[in-house]
């Protein structure tokens, strides 16, 4: 029998930990990274160092691949769109894609199909911020005369989020704006402009789903995760004291993001609990996502292996949490770079614990890797994962 080859576009950590997830099922990968150092490129046997920016190269890559998939959203949307032109498939497709690529047809489409999202627009100038921060006030609230004014009217309705509706990550692209002077910066770049209101939230959730071309959908639990400066830090699953009822329209509501855009493959959906009990979506990613990578070790089919499974139409795999709980806590580099030599101590004091390092040179706040821990009391599991990662990056040392 000859197995199928999956086209991998993109060298990160996302691409390798899917490879891995191929392995078992004898699925044969072809990787399209950007340098031979990528964390995808020293594990793939069959790569391709190109831009993926360039047609000629995507094509080129493409042959000999029985479908394409990617690590990140950044191949021109166009390129897709000739790629399936030349009867490749591509999943997820340029339709379903581009919500995931820009921030403006993403908000567009879920108001269409009544999703819940903060309120926003595409803004043209830090005049047009202004004026979006002014129609959030409530009626009366700019007053006149005699009428008072509360402190929100007095900031003028800021403070605002801006995002460029293309290429940002982690925080990359998003400013939280506390006036009109401080608004110009993001249009610097040159590319539109989304503004949001800044929601009062309780906390982030996550809704990871997989849907295949036929149709199929599984759900894995919604989970919280918890930022640090922009970048996801830690991710409990399933999400501690959520309601049920939530959770469930959570799910849902990420199930039918999925079937009304076309998604093939894993989606994440990420959401705010705000104070007043709504979830509304913040973000969208189509391919393998960091608030997934709890399920490598606490889920009975990981989020990469029901990715593969996806994109090749298979049936995909169950969902279910093995455990009561399970941590993920990304490692971030520091100035200690010699990780290796930490693996005696954390190894030794949690023979459990599930360590996953990417390749990648150490970095000051650069993620190199995570760790994966789980058990029946979550603050027992909670230490356990956080102590590791510290001891890792070098800030624990005992």
């Amino acid at each position: 029998m000859t197995f199928p080859v999956v086209g991998m576009v993109g060298g990160g950590q996302l691409a390798r930990m899917t490879h891995e997830a191929g392995i078992p099922l004898g699925i044969r990968f072809k990787l399209l990274s950007d340098t031979p150092q990528d964390s995808a490129a020293q594990v793939v046997s069959d790569v391709v160092i190109g831009d993926y920016r360039d047609l000629d190269t995507l094509r080129d890559f493409a042959r000999g691949c029985d479908v394409i998939t990617f690590d990140h959203e950044h191949v021109p949307t166009e390129h897709l769109r000739a790629l399936e032109a030349d009867g490749i498939p591509v999943r997820p497709g340029p339709d379903a894609l581009v919500h995931a690529q820009d921030k403006g047809v993403m908000r567009a489409k879920l108001d269409a199909i009544g999703v819940p999202c903060p309120r926003h627009r595409i803004v043209s100038d830090p005049a047009d911020v202004a004026a979006f921060a002014r129609e959030g006030l409530p009626d009366g609230a700019e007053g006149g005369g005699g009428t008072s004014r509360s402190s929100e009217a007095e900031s003028g309705g800021f403070p605002v989020v801006l995002k460029t509706v293309r290429g940002g990550y982690d925080g990359k692209g998003v400013w939280v704006v506390d006036s009109v002077e401080e608004a110009a910066d993001p249009f610097r770049a040159g590319v539109p402009v989304l503004a949001e209101e800044k929601v009062d939230y309780v906390r982030e959730l996550a809704a990871n789903v997989v849907r295949s071309p036929h149709g199929q959908a599984v759900a894995y639990p919604v989970v919280e995760s918890q930022q640090v400066n922009g970048v996801c830090d830690t991710v409990i699953a399933p999400a501690p004291d959520l309601d049920e009822t939530l959770a469930l329209k959570a799910e849902e509501m990420a199930l039918t993001i999925a079937k009304e855009l076309g998604v093939v493959g894993h989606l994440a959906v990420e959401l705010f609990q705000t104070r007043d009990g709504r979830i509304l979506v913040n973000e969208l990613a189509m391919r393998p996502h960091n608030s997934g990578h709890w399920t490598q070790d606490g889920a009975i089919t990981s989020q990469f292996a029901n990715h593969v499974r996806a994109v090749l139409d298979l049936p995909l795999g169950d969902p279910r949490p093995r455990a009561k709980w399970t941590v993920m806590v990304n490692v971030l580099g520091g100035d200690f770079p010699d990780m290796y030599s930490a693996y005696l101590h954390c190894m030794a004091r949690d023979p459990q614990l599930k360590i996953h390092m990417y390749g990648k040179d150490v970095k000051p706040g650069r993620k190199v890797g995570h760790v994966n821990t789980y058990g029946d009391d979550l603050d027992d599991v909670l230490e356990r994962a956080r102590h590791a990662a510290g001891y890792l990056r070098g800030t624990i040392t005992e």
